[in-house]
C-alpha cells in the first residue's frame, strides 16, 4: 500500500503557475438537532462558465482544510463535514491543462497520488462526511462525492459523470474502485465505460439516484436546506441509508466476472483494440471485485501515470481543445450583427432528412416551421413522423404537455409554396442532384422575401452551381448536416464566391441556435468530411474490386481506431448515397478517387452482408456474391491501411493548399464532430504524423512538433 503522507508533492507546484484556484471556503452550520456541520463550499471565484477544477494548488488547499476539520472533529467541535460547490457546479474534475503539461511519468503519477491523498481524507475525518452535489459533477468532482460517507444531489444538476475514458484516461482518483463497490459492476461499467463511449453521455440526477450513485435527491428550490435536514436525520439515526445496489458475495463471485467478460467482448466488437483507456478501465474494474480501497488506489496511480504520458492522451487533449475552444469561435465567421433574425423556417422536402430538420428547428428555435413537397401525401407522412417524435419526447418526460402541444402547433405542411413568403430561412432537403436542387430554388426564390436566406444541405455538390440560376446567388449558403441530425454536432457552412456576409452570419447564428458547431469551408467537392470519407470508402471499393475478401477490407482500418468499418459507414449513410458521393468525387478528381460499379450494384440489393448475433459482418450475402465483379489481385490489410493513410495525408495537404479551410485544425475538428473520429487520434492529422504518412507523402508533418505523448518524445 502507498503511504501518501510520505510523498513529496512539490514537483507539482510547477504545474500550477496559472492555475485558477478553487478555494475551500468553510462555514459552520448549526443543524436542527444542535449538531454542527462544517460546510466546505468549493468556489473558484468565477461565474458558471468557468467550472471549479482541481489543480495542485486547489488540492493542497483542500487537503489543509480537511486536516484542520479533522482536528476540530477530534476536539468535538464539529459532528460532520459537508462539501458543496458554487452555484450550479460542484466541480468539473482535474484541471486538464495542468495534467497535459506534466514533464514525466513520475510527475504524472504524483497527479494521481495527490488526488487520492487529498480526497481520501474525506473518509478519515473521524466524523461522517456528506457530499451535496448541487450541480455539475464530472471526474474528480464526482470522485470527491464518492470518497464522502453520504451523498445527495440537486434534481436540477446539469450532469454527473466519469468521462475520463472519453479523453484517453481512467477515473484515477478513486472512481474505478469506489464506484463498482458502491453500485455494482454492471452499473459501474455503464458509467465508467459505456457512457463515455456514447458521445460522452452523462447521468441526469434521477438516473444517478436510481443507480445508487447518490443516496438522496431533492428539488432545486430548497436543495441545500433539504440536504442539511437529511444529513441531520442520518446523524441522528432516524434516517437509514439503504444501498440496494451495493454488491454482495454472490455478485462478486458470479455476476462480476461474467459482466467483465461481456464488456470486453462488447468493446472488441464495437471499438476494436486500439483505444487503450477503455481496456485499462476494464482491468481496474475487474480487480475492484476484491481487496481494500488502498490497493485499488495504488492500481489507479500506476494506470493513470501510464496513460497520461502516452500518445493517445496527447491526441485527446488536442482534440479536446479543438472541441472546447476552436469550435466555439468558428474561424472566418462574419460579425453576428450582420445576421438576419429568423422568425419562420421553410423546408423544401418532407422526407426523413427534412423531417429531422423540422424537428430540430422546432425544438431549438421555437419558431413556425413549414414543409413542402411534391404532393400532400409525402407532406402528411413527414408531419406524422415529426408529431410522433414529439410524442416520444413527451412520453420520456423530455417535454411537458404544453411544450409538446406548442411544437405540434408550430409545424405545418403545404403544397402551396406561397406560404413560404414570410420565411426568413429556407433550406432544401431534396434528392442529391444539381438540376433538382436548382429547380426547387428557382421555384421558391420569387416567392420569398428579398432578404430571406437560402440554404442547401448538399453533401458533395457545388453550392455555387446549385445557385447559378438564382437572381440573388449571394443569399445562398451550404448548410450541411450530418446523420443522425439530432445527434451529430457538426454543420459545414459552405461559402461560395457569391455568398454575402449577411447570409453567412445568419447561417452561423442559426447553427449555434440549433446547438451545433459550425465550421466554414470553401465550396470544394465533398467539402471536408465527405471528401475524406470518400477517400476511405474509395480505397475500400478499390480493394473489393481487385478481389480482396470482405473481412480483410473490414479489418484493414482497425489499427487507426476509425469509428466505423466500411460496411458500418454504408449502413449509416445508405448504399445509394455512398455510391453517389463516390461518383461525385471520382468525377472531380479521377486521378485520386475511385468510383465503383460494384457499389452501385450492391446499392440496389435489399441485403448485402451477413452478420452474426452481435452485428459483426461475417461475409457477403448470396445476392451480393452474384452481382459482384472482382479481380484476382487481392490486397492485404497492411496494404489497404497504408493506402488509406497515404491517401488521407495527400488529400488533407491538398485541401490546405486549396484553402478549403484555413488550418489543419479545422479539418480535424470536422472529422471529430462530423464523423465521430476518435479523440485518441486527435482527428486525422496527428495520427497521420505519428504513423509517418505525412512524411511519406509530402516530406513534412502537419504539426511541428508532432502531437505525441511524453513517452514518445
Amino acid at each position: 500500500m502507498t503511504n501518501y503522507d510520505a510523498i513529496d508533492f512539490s514537483p507539482l507546484a510547477a504545474l500550477s503557475d496559472d492555475e485558477v484556484v478553487t478555494h475551500s471556503l468553510v462555514r459552520d452550520v448549526t443543524l436542527a438537532s444542535g449538531k454542527t456541520l462544517a460546510l466546505i463550499t468549493l468556489d473558484n471565484g468565477r461565474d458558471h462558465t468557468r467550472p471549479n477544477t482541481f489543480g495542485p494548488a486547489t488540492l493542497t488547499e483542500l487537503g489543509a482544510t480537511l486536516d484542520e476539520l479533522a482536528q476540530r472533529a477530534a476536539a468535538g467541535e464539529i459532528q460532520a463535514v459537508g462539501v458543496t460547490g458554487k452555484q450550479y457546479i460542484l466541480a468539473a474534475g482535474a484541471d486538464l491543462s495542468d495534467v497535459s503539461r506534466v514533464p514525466s511519468r513520475e510527475v504524472a503519477k504524483l497527479v494521481a497520488q495527490q488526488g487520492h491523498f487529498v480526497l481520501g481524507k474525506l473518509s478519515t475525518l473521524g466524523v461522517p462526511s456528506f457530499a451535496f452535489v448541487n450541480g455539475l459533477a464530472l471526474g474528480g468532482g464526482l470522485e470527491i462525492a464518492l470518497h464522502s460517507s453520504y451523498r445527495t444531489v440537486d434534481a436540477s444538476a446539469a450532469a454527473i459523470a466519469l468521462p475520463e475514458v472519453f479523453l484517453g484516461l481512467i477515473p484515477g482518483w478513486g472512481g474505478a474502485f469506489l464506484l463498482p463497490n458502491l453500485i455494482g459492476i454492471e452499473n459501474a461499467l455503464e458509467v465508467i465505460i459505456s457512457n463515455p463511449l456514447q458521445q460522452n453521455r452523462t447521468l441526469r440526477p434521477q438516473q444517478a439516484f436510481k443507480l445508487g450513485v447518490v443516496d438522496a435527491i431533492f428539488p432545486a428550490a430548497n436543495y441545500l436546506e433539504d440536504s442539511l435536514r437529511w444529513a441531520d436525520a442520518v446523524l441522528a439515526g432516524t434516517t437509514k441509508v439503504n444501498r440496494k445496489q451495493e454488491p454482495g458475495k454472490i455478485e462478486r463471485l458470479t455476476k462480476w466476472p461474467i459482466a467483465i467478460k461481456m464488456a470486453r467482448n462488447m468493446l472488441e466488437n464495437r471499438i476494436g483494440t486500439v483505444p487503450k483507456s477503455p481496456y485499462v478501465a476494464l482491468s481496474l474494474l475487474e480487480a475492484a471485485r476484491s481487496g481494500i480501497p488502498a490497493e485499488g488506489f495504488a492500481r489507479e496511480d500506476e494506470a493513470l501515470a501510464d496513460l497520461v504520458v502516452g500518445d493517445q492522451f496527447a491526441a485527446s487533449m488536442y482534440a479536446f481543445d479543438l472541441v472546447q475552444k476552436r469550435a466555439k469561435r468558428p474561424v472566418g465567421a462574419p460579425d453576428k450583427k450582420l445576421a438576419k433574425r429568423v422568425t419562420k423556417v421553410g423546408i423544401i422536402g418532407a422526407g426523413l432528412m427534412a423531417s429531422q430538420f423540422a424537428l430540430l428547428f422546432l425544438r431549438r428555435l421555437q419558431v413556425p416551421v413549414i414543409l413542402t413537397d411534391l404532393d400532400q401525401a409525402r407532406i402528411d407522412k413527414g408531419l406524422a413522423y415529426i408529431r410522433a417524435e414529439i410524442t416520444k419526447l413527451e412520453q420520456k418526460g423530455r417535454l411537458d404537455g404544453d411544450s409538446a402541444n406548442r411544437l405540434r402547433a408550430l409545424v405545418h405542411g403545404t403544397t402551396d409554396k406561397s406560404e413560404f413568403a414570410d420565411c426568413d430561412f429556407v433550406i432544401e432537403a431534396v434528392f442529391e442532384e444539381v438540376g433538382v436542387k436548382q429547380q426547387v430554388f428557382a421555384d421558391i426564390e420569387p416567392i420569398i422575401a428579398e432578404d430571406a436566406i437560402m440554404a442547401t444541405n448538399t453533401s458533395s455538390l457545388s453550392v455555387a452551381e446549385i445557385g447559378s440560376k438564382l437572381r440573388h446567388p449571394e443569399r445562398l449558403v451550404g448548410f450541411h448536416f450530418f446523420n443522425p441530425v439530432a445527434v451529430m454536432p457538426l454543420i459545414e457552412i459552405v461559402k461560395t464566391p457569391h455568398s454575402s456576409e449577411a447570409a453567412l452570419s445568419t447561417a452561423f447564428i442559426v447553427a449555434k441556435a440549433l446547438g451545433k458547431n459550425a465550421v466554414l469551408t470553401a465550396d470544394a467537392p465533398g467539402f471536408v468530411v465527405n471528401r475524406l470519407l470518400a477517400k476511405v470508402m474509395g480505397e475500400a471499393a478499390h480493394a473489393i474490386d481487385v478481389g480482396t475478401p470482405l473481412l480483410t477490407v473490414e479489418k484493414a482500418n482497425a489499427p487507426s481506431g476509425l469509428p466505423m468499418t466500411p460496411c458500418q459507414l454504408i449502413d449509416l449513410v445508405g448504399g445509394k448515397d455512398t455510391a453517389h458521393v463516390q461518383d461525385t468525387m471520382a468525377e472531380k478528381f479521377p486521378e485520386r478517387f475511385f468510383s465503383s460499379a460494384n457499389f452501385h450494384r450492391l446499392a440496389e440489393l435489399s441485403d448485402v452482408v451477413e452478420k452474426d448475433k452481435s452485428g459483426k459482418v461475417t461475409g457477403w450475402t448470396k445476392q451480393a456474391q452474384k452481382v459482384l465483379e472482382v479481380g484476382k489481385s487481392p490486397l492485404t490489410e497492411a496494404e489497404i491501411l497504408r493506402r488509406v493513410q497515404d491517401g488521407l495525408a495527400q488529400e488533407i495537404k491538398l485541401m490546405l493548399d486549396e484553402g478549403v479551410v484555413p488550418e489543419v485544425e479545422d479539418i480535424d475538428l470536422c472529422l471529430i464532430l462530423g464523423a465521430a473520429w476518435p479523440f485518441i487520434d486527435g482527428g486525422a492529422s496527428p495520427y497521420l504524423d505519428r504513423e509517418g504518412a505525412s512524411e511519406r507523402v509530402f516530406g513534412a508533418t502537419f504539426h511541428s512538433p508532432k502531437i505525441v505523448g511524453i513517452a514518445s518524445r
